[in-house]
């Protein structure tokens, strides 16, 4: 099922089936989000939880279970329920049952997805809340993984854009080659830039990841002079990523808990790190959440600063098969 909002310069549809965005127009009727090409990538904005990237070995083990899960958790493949969908806000919900605690993840949660409509932007909130009833800690990963449609229009191509920070960064680059996972080698690639040109050959090595960065936005903006469109991505607190591939371009913001190469097949839950850790609720304390907020503006000339934002230490920017 799909739910529709809109105000004048955006349209926005969510689809229920992992509260993932699957179509953003602006007010010429351009669609700005990619359209899951299966023979390119076959999603459009998913969801990344309960954990961000792969587990070593397609697995992980908690008090002695091994649970087998796929990249990015299971969020963005599960129906999610619609709760509210009216005026300038859609808001989902998904709730962990019996079933997958047993077979998935054997951990108490609920998985708010919040999107708000606010002139040409996106506002989209994920609040992860460990259940009054919960029985122990609830630690977890998450993240964003919308994919822009690159170009925006038909008079642009992919070498007419670039990746944006608010000021210069000489990022350190983190070598995740060629399984995904961090290789404990890193290096620089960029001194004191601002931008990153767009080509077809940037991902020509699957992905990087960026430590170290002090930018708090990270946008697509057309090189000047700038004709069509530009977006201009947030997210706090957590770090931000990009993905690339043909024409498809995604801006996604992943979690502490980049995935790293572990010596066991199957690692175990409580050793990998994690964006949060939720302590079950007690006598006088209530139950325990985290938010996870970001923001995409989408418009021409977009050089002002968000007022607010991510001060990130970690971007990572790769293309998903």
């Amino acid at each position: 099922m799909q739910a529709t909002i809109h105000n004048e310069f955006l349209t926005l549809t969510v689809d229920t089936h992992g509260a993932e965005a699957v179509s953003l127009k602006n007010a010429a009727g351009q669609e700005m989000l990619w359209q899951a090409d299966p023979a390119v990538w076959k999603r459009h904005a998913p969801i990344l939880f309960p954990w961000t990237g792969k587990l070593t070995g397609g697995a992980f083990t908690h008090k002695g279970k091994t649970y087998p899960g796929g990249q990015h958790g299971f969020a963005r493949d599960v129906e999610h329920t619609l709760l509210c969908a009216e005026g300038d806000t859609i808001r989902l919900e998904l709730r962990s049952d019996e079933k997958s605690k047993a077979e998935r993840f054997p951990f108490d949660f609920v998985l708010t997805s919040t999107f708000r409509l606010e002139g040409r932007t996106v506002h989209h909130t994920l609040t992860v809340t460990n259940p009054a009833d919960a029985a122990e800690e609830l630690q977890f990963g998450i993240g964003y993984h919308p994919a822009f449609r690159i170009p925006f229009d038909d008079k642009h191509t992919t070498t007419n854009y670039e990746f944006r920070f608010d000021q210069p960064e000489s990022p350190m680059i983190l070598d995740a080659y060629p399984n995904g996972l961090l290789t404990g080698k890193c290096g620089y690639r960029w001194k004191n830039e601002q931008s990153i040109p767009l080509t077809d050959d940037l991902f020509e090595n699957d992905s990087f990841c960026m430590a170290g960065l002090r930018s708090r936005t990270l946008g697509i903006y057309e090189k000047a002079p700038a004709r069509g469109s530009s977006a201009m991505w947030r997210a706090t607190p957590t770090p931000s990523s990009g993905r690339l591939r043909q024409s498809l371009c995604a801006l996604s913001a992943l979690s502490r808990g980049t995935p790293c190469r572990c010596p066991d097949r199957y690692p175990e839950w409580s050793q990998r790190a994690a964006a949060a850790c939720l302590a079950p609720a007690s006598p006088g304390r209530p139950p325990s959440a985290q938010r996870l907020s970001a923001e995409a503006k989408f418009g021409k000339e977009m050089q002002e600063p968000l007022t607010e934002g991510l001060h990130s230490d970690l971007i990572r920017i790769d293309k998903r098969e």
